[in-house]
C-alpha cells in the first residue's frame, strides 16, 4: 500500500461538478493499493499518518501531528501510484490491486484513520475526480508498507 500525503491549508474533491469532500487544514492522502495488500498495511499506514509530526509548532518546527493541530483528512484512491514505467511509454498498472480488492481496503483505511481520531472524508472510488490541493509548505511525503 502506498500513500502520498500532502499537508494542506485546504483540500476539496469534486465529482461531476458536485463537491463531495472538503477540508481546511490537514492532509490530502492519495492512496494506492497493491497486489497482496490487506488489513495489516492499512492499519500500519493509518497509525503512522495519524501520528506523523509534520505540522509546525509555535516555533515553526515540525513537531505536531494532524491530531495535535485538529486537522482533517481526505483519502483519495489512486491506483496510478502503482504505475510501472520501466518499459515503453505507456505505464503498466499490473502491480495495482483489482478494484474489487482495492475499494474495500481504501474504505477500511479511511475507517482506521477516523478511528485514530482524524476526521476523515473520501473521494469516490473509480470516479473521475477533480482534486484541489492547496499544499502547505509544500510538504509532500511518500509512505509505503
Amino acid at each position: 500500500m502506498r500513500a502520498l500525503i500532502q499537508r494542506v491549508k485546504s483540500g476539496k474533491v469534486t465529482v461531476a461538478d458536485k463537491p463531495i469532500a472538503s477540508i481546511g487544514q490537514g492532509l490530502v492522502i492519495l492512496l494506492g493499493v497493491g497486489n497482496g495488500d490487506g488489513e495489516e498495511q492499512a492499519r500500519f499506514l493509518a497509525g503512522k499518518i495519524a501520528t506523523l509530526r509534520i505540522f509546525e509548532d509555535a516555533e515553526g518546527k515540525s513537531n505536531l501531528s494532524i491530531l495535535e493541530v485538529g486537522g482533517a483528512a481526505i483519502v483519495v484512491s489512486q491506483f496510478t501510484l502503482y504505475a510501472n514505467t520501466r518499459k515503453g511509454r505507456r505505464p503498466s498498472f499490473t502491480e495495482a490491486a483489482l478494484p474489487e480488492v482495492a475499494a474495500p481496503l481504501v474504505t477500511r483505511f479511511a475507517e482506521l484513520l477516523a478511528a485514530q481520531g482524524v476526521p476523515t472524508q473520501t473521494g469516490e472510488f473509480g470516479a473521475h475526480m477533480l482534486v484541489e490541493i492547496e499544499n502547505d509548505g509544500p510538504v509532500t511525503i511518500w509512505l509505503e508498507k
